[in-house]
């Protein structure tokens, strides 16, 4: 009788993939390896700082855990503060200074993706602490345990991790990372070294971008930077994100390509709708204004917080202006709740009429 082939068995010579054959229960399972294509990984891990020289800004915070870990005195730590401003690349890069090659035998990550309930931290997480480490040459022999997403845990887990802190502090070092502080119950925090990572300056996002910029070669002129460091706002991996997209989209990545790719109304355009705004009968202004977003593709609410940030600049009385920022608020809020475009077009533009009669009467 003739040996019935495996659909699991994979010729050689038809796949370009290395294949390695193991043993399971009898069974030949194949198991597919292939060379990670650079070209295909995201910019925001192909860049991720590998040491804590690289980390593109709050040296002081950085410096002070150096040196902390250099001297073999590295409390708990509790990171917080936005997106995208360092916070995990430190601390990874704090493990790869410890440990080196022997960081994954260190080194316990969990994330807000993994399930870290109560019985995570009394099995998996107490299980990783009480057991004595052994180094391998590794610089240090406490072994660490990254909390990334903190501020997800259950109450009920956060309450076990506090006394799991206390009794294994020997040999392990805790590392918390969220962005909402006022989630991690204060037990914990007072049992941790607390470092805010504030949003990255514009200088310290230049500088990184103009790494990546290099490194790829990309054809960037200044004012396509300008709107990168702009649209970010102090988010390093959303500034790489925009620029890896822009990329994908056009050739150049200029000021104009850099605000069509992520969909944010042109300087220009919200100019436009603030002249209206301020000028214009109602009528006209809501009926040009839907007709400008209908064409070119915007968001209302991205709309009100770029006239938001226009209203500060302008010239107007303290009380106008606090009303109407206000109002402008209010509007910002309803529209997260997705209330109806039309209807929060027609208040943003009552807003407006009432902050010019308000204008008129000072005047007088």
């Amino acid at each position: 009788m003739a040996e019935a082939i495996s659909p699991m068995e994979i010729d050689d010579e038809n796949n370009n993939l290395d294949s390695l054959k193991i043993q399971s229960k009898g069974k030949s399972v194949v198991v597919l390896t292939a060379p990670p294509d650079m070209k295909a990984t995201p910019w925001v891990e192909k860049y991720r700082p590998q040491s804590l020289d690289d980390v593109a800004a709050h040296r002081d915070i950085v410096e002070t855990i150096d040196r902390l870990a250099s001297g073999n005195r590295l409390p708990h730590l509790l990171l917080y503060g936005p997106p995208g401003t360092g916070k995990t690349s430190t601390v990874l890069a704090l493990a790869r200074k410890l440990y080196g090659a022997q960081m994954h035998n260190m080194v316990l990550e969990l994330n807000a993706s993994d399930d870290r309930g109560i019985e995570v931290v009394r099995q998996q997480i107490q299980d990783f602490a009480s057991t004595q480490s052994i180094s391998f040459g590794a610089k240090s022999a406490v072994k660490l345990i990254l909390l990334d997403e903190a501020d997800a845990m259950t109450k009920d887990a956060q309450f076990a991790l506090r006394r799991v802190i206390e009794k294994y502090t020997k040999n392990t070092r805790f590392a918390l990372i969220c962005n909402n502080v006022n989630k991690v119950i204060p037990a914990l925090q007072s049992r941790c070294t607390r470092f805010r990572f504030a949003p990255l300056d514009g200088v310290h996002v230049n500088e990184r971008l103009k790494h990546v910029i290099s490194a790829e070669g990309l054809d960037v002129p200044e004012n396509g930077l300008r709107a990168v460091v702009r649209l970010s706002n102090g988010d390093m991996r959303k500034a790489l994100n925009i620029l890896q997209s822009t990329h994908m989209a056009s050739q150049q990545i200029s000021e104009e390509a850099v605000y069509l790719c992520t969909g944010n109304p042109l300087p220009k355009d919200i100019e436009q709708i603030s002249y209206w705004l301020l000028n214009e009968p109602f009528a006209t202004t809501c009926k040009r204004i839907s007709e400008i977003k209908t064409r070119k593709g915007l968001a209302l609410v991205d709309i009100v917080r770029e006239v938001t940030m226009f209203v500060f600049k302008i010239k107007m009385p303290p009380e106008v202006r606090v009303q109407l920022i206000n109002e402008l608020a209010d509007i910002e809020y309803r529209l997260t709740f997705a209330c109806n475009d039309k209807l929060q077009l027609g208040s943003l533009t009552a807003a407006f009429t009432r902050a010019r009669a308000s204008l008129v009467a000072a005047a007088k």
